[in-house]
């Protein structure tokens, strides 16, 4: 028999594949608790039968709504409950932060319980620099803000991890291709699954290698840093701006022309404003 937790929010990492990735001791907090709260009961109805728990469960995602929120509150003053997503940790690309924060206002216990982690798993796999890195979760979907996102990501002297579905593979890497120029990138997908695989390449050659085959499955990009480089003059930062403002606004020139100069965007931008008066 297992005897249950003390009430609080216990916030439960779960295996990304490979249900042999559950931790004991997540495991042993599952069959402990009295609610989990899922994204999707019928993925997490699995995970429960592996962990060997009888805990009732509860939709809650992206679409919960604040009653349900505070229903959940209320129930953490005499109850254990566990938060898990249907893969990894909680609140890394999920639903969850809003919850945390009010359940520590109202003076609930709160644990975690750490574990698996695609973002962190790709990491491993695609050789490069890990010293300094940027979770940036997934790009827009509409071309126009998956570009200007990207833009703002240039300057940034680390590696970049983004989350992304197979159909939009191959257009977000060439955009992180023309937005973050040559640089080395790897994508990693179905980590810890029968067909996990990493491929390397520069941004451009992974683009075109799925375009024609976007893959299935979980998918995490990573991008390796900037390569250090001399920044440019005024004079050829001033003649590229110069060039660019003959066909796009401000805004754009200084992204486009940051992006292939290897400025940062707000000289960039400071710049443009001049120029364009």
């Amino acid at each position: 028999m297992n005897d249950p937790l003390p009430p609080g929010l216990y916030i439960v990492a779960t295996p990304i594949g490979n249900l042999g990735d559950l931790s004991p001791r997540a495991a042993d907090t599952l069959r402990r608790v009295q609610l989990v709260l899922a994204e999707d009961k019928r993925v997490s109805a699995r995970l429960l039968a592996h962990a060997g728990s009888t805990a009732r469960m509860m939709a809650y995602h992206d679409h919960s709504s604040e009653a349900q929120r505070d229903l959940v509150l209320a129930r953490l003053a005499g109850e254990a409950v566990a938060l898990v997503s249907d893969a990894g940790t909680p609140l890394i690309s999920d639903p969850g932060y809003k919850l945390v924060r009010a359940a520590r206002a109202a003076g609930h216990a709160i644990h975690t319980i750490p574990g698996p982690c695609a973002a962190i798993a790709a990491l491993t796999l695609a050789g490069l620099p890990t010293d300094r890195f940027l979770f940036a979760g997934f790009l827009p979907v509409k071309a126009k803000a998956r570009q200007e996102a990207i833009a703002e990501l240039n300057a940034i002297r680390a590696s970049l991890v983004f989350y992304e579905s197979g159909p939009r593979l191959a257009e977000a890497l060439g955009d992180l291709s023309i937005g973050l120029g040559k640089r080395d990138g790897a994508v990693a997908r179905e980590i810890s699954k029968l067909y996990e695989e990493c491929v390397t390449g520069t941004l451009a050659e992974l683009a075109d290698r799925y375009v024609e085959a976007p893959p299935k499955g979980e998918i995490v990009i990573v991008v390796g840093p900037p390569p250090a480089v001399e920044e440019a003059s005024d004079a050829a930062l001033d003649q590229a701006l110069d060039e660019a403002l003959k066909s796009m606004t401000a805004s754009r020139a200084a992204a486009a022309v940051a992006a292939n100069l290897g400025v940062p965007r707000k000289r960039a931008y400071a710049r443009a404003l001049e120029r364009a008066r």
